[in-house]
């Protein structure tokens, strides 16, 4: 018989890290956060199929260049005029890829399963936002980048889509590939606010 491999999460031998330096930081929280269905949606903003989809996920797509808005168990991320990055915390990647692709492609729209294509880290507190602006070029206090705002941008040298849930609450999506790096990246800059 072959070998059985398990599947591990991207940024599971950062975990014990990120949890000491929860613990010894105050105003501080990093988390590796579990993983999650993810669907690119592709369709027109402005025909039916865009109204019918945000029925169907109980909210409306959002129009505005980086935003995001909640559905009941995820986000519905702005990432283009005609994309966006539907997010759902209980259904299986199949399932959510699925039932929207049968119902964007009743509107020459489409729906693609890119749940291995990223993975999330969380940041709150009161230096979350302070610990991102040593390596990304944005103005994120919560003035201008406030809860509901999005961005794709560097942190460090990691391309990253930054949502702001709210004033002391970040998450950070990256590509898998380049989850160690961003996890190294957070770790030594945290540095800062050690004891």
């Amino acid at each position: 018989m072959g070998d059985i491999l398990y599947r591990a999460h991207p940024l599971e031998a950062w975990k014990p890290a990120l949890a000491e330096l929860t613990s010894a930081v105050d105003g501080l929280v990093v988390q590796a956060e579990d993983e999650i269905a993810a669907v690119d949606l592709r369709i027109d903003p402005a025909g039916p199929g865009a109204a019918a989809l945000g029925r169907m996920l109980g909210a409306a797509l959002p129009v505005e260049p980086n935003t995001w808005t909640h559905t009941a168990d995820g986000q519905i991320i702005w990432l283009g005029p005609d994309e966006w990055l539907v997010t759902s915390a209980r259904s299986l990647p199949h399932e959510l890829e699925h039932d929207l692709g049968w119902a964007a492609s009743a509107y020459d729209g489409a729906a693609v399963d890119v749940s291995a294509q990223r993975t999330s880290i969380r940041l709150r507190g009161s230096l979350a936002r302070e610990l991102l602006s040593f390596g990304c070029s944005l103005d994120l206090r919560p003035s201008v980048f406030s809860a509901g705002s999005s961005a794709q941008t560097l942190v460090g040298r990691a391309g990253v889509l930054i949502l702001a849930l709210g004033e002391e609450d970040l998450r950070l999506f990256v590509r898998p590939s380049f989850a160690g790096y961003l996890a190294e990246w957070l770790l030594d800059a945290a540095e800062e606010f050690r004891p």
